[in-house]
């Protein structure tokens, strides 16, 4: 069992300022339906660390010292579930839109650059799946694009900037869509896949915390966060996406999870359709 007898024992005083400590920092709500996940996932942590009890523990990552064990606290807490085209329907929303839109900046005299910005994005799944309908939609056009993909999870975007992945991660990629963009492994890396660089090149992953104010100066033309504010209540979903609405292009669009809705927030968006607004 290492240095200890045992698991530590996580008592309701120390979930409660854990589930404070976790929703000051990034906006999950962890109910009392949690506790017994959060204690598996931070016992880990515990062991590694040497600590002898969640209290310990919570001392540490609340001192400046403790900073980067807290990132790795967010890390451990955050749920990540993914999967290529995940609510497919979003990416044949987007392929309709884009045309029109890369003729708008065309007749603005100049190339143009679509802007795209996945909230959340996981290992990485959905700002490939984003890229590769626009490599696709775009082909011939003078317009390029770029694709800022962030998640508050250091751990989920070193496999999302690797872009490697399992083959039967890929099963849901089109065919075309997998010889176009997809190198298989030989050797060592037999059954695995990579994300060509063409592909990786035109996307940015950085860790980014959705409390805080969006670092960027030029706004995008679409913004995917879907399926990250269910583990938001509601004044944190509507400072978020207020966030969003203030980084979008007049007329941009943002798409959130098909089960999430914007409906009992304050917000400025037009309705376009179920998970889909409009700037």
């Amino acid at each position: 069992m290492g240095l200890f007898e045992g698991a530590a024992e996580l008592g309701d005083v120390d979930y409660e300022k854990i589930s404070r400590l976790v929703y000051r920092q990034c906006g999950i709500c962890l109910h009392e339906g949690k506790k017994d996940l959060v204690k598996a996932r931070l016992g880990k942590r515990l062991r590694e660390g040497g600590f002898r009890s969640f209290s310990e523990y919570y001392r540490h990552v609340t001192t400046e010292e403790g900073t980067e064990e807290l990132v790795a606290m967010i890390d451990s807490i955050s749920t990540n579930v993914t999967h290529f085209f995940r609510e497919e329907k979003h990416f044949g929303r987007l392929a309709a839109l884009l045309p029109g839109l890369a003729d708008e900046k065309e007749q603005r005299g100049q190339p143009g650059l679509v802007r795209i910005w996945t909230a959340g994005c996981s290992t990485g799944e959905e700002p490939y799946s984003v890229a590769m309908v626009v490599s696709e939609c775009l082909q011939g056009r003078r317009t390029a694009y770029h694709v800022t993909a962030t998640d508050i999870s250091t751990r989920v975007l070193r496999t999302a900037t690797q872009g490697v992945y399992p083959q039967e991660r890929v099963k849901g990629v089109p065919p075309q869509l997998l010889r176009r963009y997809f190198q298989y492994g030989t050797g060592a890396s037999e059954g695995l896949v990579r994300v060509k660089r063409e592909l990786r090149d035109r996307i940015t992953f950085e860790r980014l915390n959705l409390m805080d104010a969006p670092p960027y100066r030029t706004p995008f033309d679409f913004i995917f966060c879907r399926n990250v504010m269910i583990y938001f209540d509601k004044t944190t979903q509507s400072a978020v996406v207020g966030r969003f609405y203030d980084m979008l292009e007049p007329g941009g669009h943002l798409f959130i999870g098909h089960s999430e809705t914007l409906t009992g927030l304050e917000h400025r968006y037009r309705y376009v359709e179920p998970s889909i607004y409009r700037k």
